[in-house]
């Protein structure tokens, strides 16, 4: 985990990686949990036995659930001193680039993209959150992510 003394100090690394999470592994137990949540019951993320004559040999976790894993990868990689609230803000551009397999490994390496004062004493964040799954030669999803973080 990367820890930074103020949003300032972070706010001077706008163009670089910062930082990049733990790994996260996604079960069905999980998978089936976000198809409960969500409605989608799709065969691909939760019929085992159809999953394994389908196109990915098992079954495979919802885009969607990939995309809600982001605040825990946030939380594991990166903290800031003196902040007292963060407000996810929206998503500018989401791909979905690849399957996750169910019991793979995934991880997310965050860039600062743009970091602008806003109202409150607070601060806007454009991250470029990239999504890779262990072992996978490309990315599993690549997501522009709002945050504001108010001192």
């Amino acid at each position: 985990m990367k820890k930074f003394e103020s949003l300032a100090a972070l706010s001077a690394l706008v163009g670089q990686c910062v930082a990049t999470s733990d790994w996260v592994t996604v079960t069905q137990d999980q998978i089936n949990q976000f198809a409960q949540a969500t409605g989608d019951h799709q065969w691909i993320h939760v019929d085992t036995q159809r999953a394994q004559s389908g196109p990915f040999g098992q079954t495979i976790a919802h885009g969607f659930l990939t995309l809600s894993l982001l605040p825990q990868f946030f939380e594991n990689a990166i903290a800031v001193e003196g902040v007292r609230m963060a407000v996810n803000y929206g998503l500018n551009k989401v791909r979905f680039l690849a399957p996750v397999p169910v019991n793979s490994r995934l991880r997310a390496h965050f860039t600062l993209v743009e970091s602008d004062p806003i109202e409150g004493n607070g601060v806007q964040m454009l991250w470029e959150m990239r999504v890779e799954r262990e072992g996978a030669q490309k990315p599993v999803c690549i997501a522009q992510s709002l945050l504001r973080q108010y001192a």
